[in-house]
C-alpha cells in the first residue's frame, strides 16, 4: 500500500526581517580628543574624550548611532552630544574612544553611519 503525499503547507513560514535603519549617511570621520577634554558640548556637557560621543551636523542630540569603519568592519554606538565636524567632506567627529573602538588611532576613515529605532532611549522619538 503506498503512502499518500503530504498536503501543501497551507502557510509559508516567514523569516523575521532584519530591522532596517531609518538614518545612513557615509563619509569620513575624524576624532577629536585631548585639546577639547573638558570643554562644553553644544549640548552643555562637558567633553570627555574617554566617553562614546559624537558630533554630527544635523541629528537631534542624543541620538544613538552605529559606526561602522568600513575598512575592518569595526563598529561602535555612540551618543550624539555635540555640533560638527566643521571641516568640509567630514560626515561625523568621534570621542577619541569611539574613534579607537573602530580602530582609528590616528588621522580619517570612511565609515557609514546608521541610526536605529530599537538603539534610541525609550523616551526618544526616531
Amino acid at each position: 500500500m503506498a503512502i499518500p503525499p503530504a498536503p501543501p503547507p497551507s502557510f509559508f513560514p516567514s523569516t523575521p526581517r532584519a530591522e532596517q535603519p531609518y538614518f545612513i549617511q557615509e563619509g569620513i570621520a575624524s576624532f577629536y580628543g585631548k585639546a577639547h577634554q573638558g570643554k562644553p558640548t553644544a549640548t552643555g556637557e562637558h567633553f570627555n574624550r574617554a566617553e562614546l560621543t559624537a558630533a554630527h551636523l544635523t541629528l537631534p542630540f542624543g541620538t544613538v548611532v552605529r559606526v561602522t569603519n568600513l575598512h575592518n568592519g569595526m563598529m561602535v554606538k555612540v551618543r550624539i552630544n555635540d555640533r560638527g565636524p566643521h571641516v568640509k567632506g567630514r560626515v561625523i567627529d568621534l570621542s577619541t574612544a569611539a574613534a579607537r573602538a573602530v580602530g582609528i588611532w590616528d588621522g580619517l576613515a570612511r565609515v557609514q553611519i546608521e541610526a536605529f529605532a530599537t538603539d534610541q532611549p525609550s523616551a526618544f522619538p526616531p
